[in-house]
């Protein structure tokens, strides 16, 4: 359990402030691509700070409570040192790890922090740690009650004011009169019409099944509570019953059908999982027309899609549909290999490779939805041998060259591909949407390939070949590569592979293992 543990605080005082606010090495550049908030520039900028375990906050609201930006870090990790600068509106929060960092900075690009429901911006810090006095008694008295509430105690009566600011971000679930199977996937679908869902995990205790469910905010999950609490998920059955967890933040080590971390798509499936596709069979094996469900938020179809492991993040106001993808290697990459691994997660329109910098590439979705589905997945998965970054772009559009301009093939137009997965309603692949996995699943297989043909045009590929299996009718196959990044390399060159008789091969992530 990430707890708080032993955490310095403090006020800095007098001229330290200004010049660490002021210096030109003091971290402000945004963490996205575009112009940080507050700031006319429309020159595209993809210079920023490098993770470091401390994070530079700012636009805090003229109340906000030490408590309150704490809350901020302690869904990612133990926080070990916070310094408020009054009279700015700003804080550095220091982490335990900069891995806790990181995560925390993928997370709120994605998902807009929001401290008394005004936006706050989170940033790398130039500063590797944080030197403070330690002697502000009121902010010792918050902590020690955050502290409190992490390690499962109660909280004395002189902190329950400050416990308020940071209340559990965590519910617990029981399902009563469970006589229809209720999955993970079907909870995320309900609970994050009240706000972002970050991780869940269920079990069965004293006979019943139950979950713990974290919202990246307290609020969402009062709000929640609210309105769920006694409700059923399907008519007349499979009863909420919800109150708050004494834990504020979940530790999820594997992501199947048991457990989700949405914040760490890359998390391992565990041994002897099973995997998600299980459980979309137990939950339309017995009769999918009872899932039409009393709930309000839960339509049949929305049930038929959360079950079906199709995690979309909700669309954020004001997101537009352009990513930044970062650290490519500029040897290999191609605008071709970009659309065809983003391709994975929706129609790509177009792709630029910045002529300036060609480790970065701008790349533009059809929606918004599309762009964060990408970049959930992608983000932090290796391609061409390097961690690429994913995020999101402030630029609405990609703009193509001028006419006559030659910019080296850089900037490829994708508008009318036929290679686009998701231009048919309704198509099939919207429920096959799956995080990189070594596991390829292979479609528009030739009557006359044998698994031979297919597992020399893998190895040829640049990797190793561990097990092939052939579905019933031979026209489709899964092959498992040894690693996810040769199973992304494998995609990226061998979807749409000529197989002769003008057949193309088709290839996409799987859930499943062989």
């Amino acid at each position: 359990m990430d707890g708080l543990g032993d955490v310095a605080v403090g006020v800095k005082r007098g001229s330290d402030e200004l010049s660490m606010y002021n210096s030109p090495n003091s971290g402000v550049s945004s963490v996205s691509d575009g112009a940080s908030n507050g700031s006319d520039s429309k020159k595209l900028r993809v210079e920023e700070a490098p993770p470091s375990r401390v994070l530079h906050i700012r636009k805090l609201p003229n109340e906000a409570s030490e408590t309150e930006v704490i809350a901020l870090g302690l869904p990612f990790g133990k926080v070990t040192n916070i310094l408020t600068l009054k009279g700015k509106n700003q804080a550095f929060l220091e982490m335990g790890t900069e891995e806790a960092a990181i995560t925390m900075i993928n997370y709120y690009t994605t998902v807009t922090p929001h401290i008394r429901n005004v936006p706050v911006f989170v940033q790398y810090s130039n500063h590797k740690e944080l030197k403070t006095d330690a002697g502000n008694q009121r902010t010792q008295a918050v902590l020690q009650a955050v502290s409190a509430v992490q390690s499962g105690g109660s909280p004395s009566s002189d902190v329950q004011e400050a416990l308020a600011a940071a209340s559990s971000p965590v519910l617990r679930i029981i399902i009563d009169n469970m006589f229809y199977p209720v999955t993970l996937d079907v909870l995320q679908q309900i609970f994050s019409k009240f706000g972002t869902v970050m991780k869940i995990i269920t079990f069965t205790k004293n006979n019943q099944f139950q979950a713990l469910l974290q919202f990246s905010d307290a609020i969402n999950a009062q709000q929640a509570k609210l309105a769920l609490d006694g409700q059923n998920i399907y008519n007349s059955c499979c009863t909420l019953r919800i109150d708050f967890s004494k834990l504020v933040n979940l530790n999820v080590k594997y992501n199947n059908d048991k457990s989700r971390d949405y914040t760490r798509p890359e998390l391992p499936a565990g041994d002897g999982q099973p995997s998600l596709e299980s459980s979309v069979a137990a939950a339309f094996s017995k009769d999918s027309n009872s899932l039409l469900g009393a709930l309000n938020p839960l339509s049949a179809a929305a049930a038929a899609a959360a079950a079906a492991g199709r995690v979309a993040l909700a669309g954020q106001a004001g997101s537009s549909g352009v990513l930044l993808v970062s650290n490519l290697n500029e040897e290999m990459v191609a605008p071709q290999s970009l659309f065809t691994l983003f391709g994975v997660y929706g129609d790509v329109q177009r792709v630029k490779i910045l002529y300036n910098k060609k480790d970065s590439a701008l790349i533009q979705m059809s929606d918004a939805n599309q762009a964060q589905l990408a970049m959930s997945h992608l983000n932090g998965q290796k391609m061409y041998g390097k961690i690429i970054r994913v995020t999101l772009s402030k630029h609405q559009t990609v703009a193509l060259p001028r006419d006559g301009l030659d910019d080296q093939g850089l900037t490829k137009d994708y508008a009318n591909s036929p290679l686009h997965r998701f231009k048919k309603p309704g198509s099939k692949n919207f429920q096959n949407i799956f995080p990189p996995s070594a596991t390829l699943h292979l479609s528009n297989v030739p009557q006359d390939v044998t698994e031979e043909d297919l597992r020399l045009l893998f190895s040829n590929a640049g990797g190793t070949v561990k097990a092939f299996k052939f579905f019933q009718d031979r026209k489709m196959a899964l092959i498992q590569m040894s690693t996810v990044e040769e199973a992304i390399q494998a995609l990226i060159d061998l979807h749409n592979y000529n197989m002769g008789g003008n057949q193309h091969l088709r290839v996409s992530f799987s859930k499943s293992t062989i």
